[in-house]
């Protein structure tokens, strides 16, 4: 699991859709994921500190979790199927976890209300997400082919007969 933060709300100007943008932590991965408007609004007013004088949807979820003992633990996005996420909302109180099936839309904005982290999977990143560091990226991939072109077989030796002394401990 990885850990991500909203980085904002953006425009499909192609189907006037909005987007929440997730990104890791060193801000090497963006997770782009298509939502509704209602959604988009209740994690703008959310980003921008917004209150408002009625508890909308998110706010009010988060309020019953609250008043029934429980607190918002994380929220994992965990799966993609044909460009559909999948998330669950898990809920914690004392040894007790309930885990609840939601939207990535809905999960991200009780999240951000309950202040939990937003964990996603590998797998997820893998299919949807894109790179925002390709310096870092690039530097990365520059040092593992200078490790490469300077590895010896004589290193494999050296390697193959630590695991051998690991095995016989």
């Amino acid at each position: 699991m990885i850990e991500m933060k909203v980085m904002g709300i953006a425009l499909d100007v192609r189907t006037n859709s909005p987007i929440v943008v997730l990104h890791d932590l060193d801000n090497r991965k963006a997770l782009p994921i298509w939502i509704g408007s209602a959604e988009a609004s209740a994690i703008i007013r959310c980003i921008e500190g917004l209150v408002v004088a009625r508890p909308m949807t998110h706010d009010l979820i988060t309020n019953i979790v609250k008043k029934t003992g429980y607190k918002v633990e994380k929220v994992e996005i965990n799966d993609v199927e044909k460009e559909t996420y999948y998330a669950t909302i898990f809920l914690t109180k004392g040894d007790e976890t309930l885990e609840i099936d939601s939207r990535p839309s809905d999960a991200i904005a009780v999240a951000m209300r309950a202040e939990a982290p937003i964990y996603v999977t590998a797998n997820v990143l893998m299919n949807g997400s894109v790179s925002t560091d390709s310096a870092k990226d690039e530097e990365e991939a520059q040092e593992f082919k200078d490790f490469i072109q300077n590895i010896k077989p004589s290193d494999f030796e050296k390697l193959m007969k630590g695991k051998h002394e690991e095995s016989d401990q």
